[in-house]
């Protein structure tokens, strides 16, 4: 966006002044909408962002509202645009931080204009306080461009942050605003142009994931067959853990694939065979139920139809499983989705994996990433962008770092965002659902990188679904959202 702006004023002949005017008409206009009446606090940093909230606070004061605007810097440190900007204010005088904190108290909305787009780092000082003093208000916060003490490039939160009620951003949104933990501070999301002419010659390595990735999924066609339409095989389960290859398998069948076997323990696959009357089953030598490193000859020998593995669901984490995994992981001669237990498997050899031949999807949550990477879920957490990258740098291979936020990087560094806003897949077992459907598009002849946005979108899109079917998204359990698939997929066609 710095650059965009830079682009604007100064190759298309855009003044700075306008765009700040714009900025502020859309604030202004998104606040008189949220809470239409009562006063106003407009807490201002000394940058640009400072500068929006003074257009905001001359907007309103003219058009009746009571406005109090707050500095949290000496009103002559203020230059360029936001100096322009604090000369064109009518009315009272700005007061400084925190003489003026009273004010914060008896607003009935604030908008916190402290701090923009190039901020990084921990607020300090005056500027922490001020956030703090936001906070304990209590009253709604509309933000501006982006809560102050979120990274806007990468949304971490290294100190004290604004839990805005309304993000205003502009012209595009930035990635502080979708990724967590700065995704949590940015409440309502509003994007609004401010006069930046098209064509900016922008590429940027980082983006949204949009519903029109549903183009991208694969269509059968008149002539199609079940083997042309993708095989997938399965490779997983243990005792405790039986019915993950069996979601997988079938959600693989769901999304698509034309042909589905799943390759389970010899003791297990009795009973699940009589679950999975659509999908066809290998047995595979195990110990007690669990998978061992001799049966993975039976596996490479049910992928010389081609297609796509996904490895990892319900395996376990004994000895046994883990050289299973990892022994077929670096065998397996086709595209691979790695998941669960598949990945705990490689923790501490993630670069195992950078010499396979053929494409690799990695889908861990925070933990699982934190076990490849040797720390904690934590650090991933308060790291996702870093981590997912570093992640997909490591394995050469696309990374899926699930969660509401859920990314997707390639090695290459690129990213995508998904949206998320789909809380029924918070459920045991949806997991297993992602990989099935991430399979099945591999299976189908997607890039990975492409197949893996298409399959965090279709399996979002799902548990949205089966939300809307079940009445609540706290009803919908991992079955539901298979359910689902073909209806979302549908749904993108229309």
């Amino acid at each position: 966006m710095r650059a965009i702006d830079r682009w604007a004023i100064t190759k298309q002949g855009v003044p700075s002044l306008d765009l700040m005017e714009r900025a502020g008409e859309g604030v202004a206009q998104a606040l008189e909408r949220i809470v239409p009446d009562g006063p106003v606090c407009i807490v201002c940093g000394k940058g640009n962002n400072g500068g929006d909230g003074l257009v905001v606070a001359r907007l309103l004061r003219h058009a009746g509202r009571a406005v109090s605007v707050l500095l949290s810097a000496p009103a002559q440190e203020l230059a360029g645009d936001a100096a322009a900007n604090l000369a064109r204010l009518p009315g009272e005088a700005p007061l400084s931080f925190p003489a003026g904190a009273s004010m914060l108290a008896e607003a009935a909305v604030i908008v916190d204009a402290l701090l923009g787009t190039g901020f990084a780092g921990e607020p300090r000082g005056t500027v922490a306080e001020a956030i703090a003093a936001i906070g304990a208000a209590r009253a709604p916060v509309v933000s501006v461009d982006v809560p102050s003490g979120v990274d806007a490039s990468t949304g971490e939160v290294a100190g004290a942050a604004v839990q805005a009620t309304v993000t205003v951003t502009f012209h595009a949104a930035k990635p502080g605003l979708w990724i967590t933990p700065g995704k949590a501070c940015a409440g309502d999301v509003h994007r609004i142009d401010i006069g930046i002419p098209r064509g900016a010659p922008i590429d940027a390595a980082l983006g949204l994931i949009e519903p029109t990735v549903s183009r991208q999924l694969p269509r059968r066609a008149a002539g199609s067959t079940k083997f042309s339409s993708g095989h997938v095989v399965v490779a997983g389960g243990s005792p405790d853990l039986s019915g993950a290859p069996r979601m997988a398998a079938l959600a693989s069948a769901r999304a698509g694939a034309g042909y589905v076997t799943a390759c389970l323990p010899a003791s297990l696959r009795s009973a699940l065979a009589a679950t999975l009357l659509e999908v066809m089953t290998r047995p595979v030598p195990d110990s007690g139920g669990n998978l061992e490193a001799e049966g993975v000859p039976v596996v490479l020998q049910a992928l010389d139809r081609g297609g796509a593995l996904a490895l990892g669901p319900g395996i376990g984490r004994t000895p046994g499983a883990v050289a299973f995994a990892r022994e077929l992981g670096r065998r397996a001669p086709v595209a691979m989705v790695l998941d669960a237990d598949g990945l705990n498997a490689h923790a501490g050899a993630l670069e195992d994996l950078a010499g396979r031949d053929a494409p690799t999807i990695l889908t861990p949550h925070a933990g699982e990433l934190g076990r490849l990477l040797s720390c904690d879920s934590e650090e991933v957490e308060r790291h996702r962008l870093q981590s997912v990258r570093t992640a997909a740098a490591r394995a050469q291979a696309v990374v899926v770092l699930k969660g509401d936020d859920t990314l997707v990087a390639e090695p290459s560094g690129r990213v995508a965002v998904s949206r998320g806003d789909s809380p029924a897949l918070a459920t045991a077992g949806t997991g297993d659902v992602l990989s099935g459907v991430l399979a099945a598009l591999l299976a189908q002849g997607l890039e990975a990188f492409t197949a893996a946005c298409a399959g965090v979108w279709l399996h979002a899109e799902a548990g949205r679904l089966a939300a809307r079917v079940q009445g609540s998204a706290e009803g919908v359990i991992a079955s539901d959202v298979i359910a689902a698939l073909p209806g979302a997929r549908g749904a993108s066609q229309c």
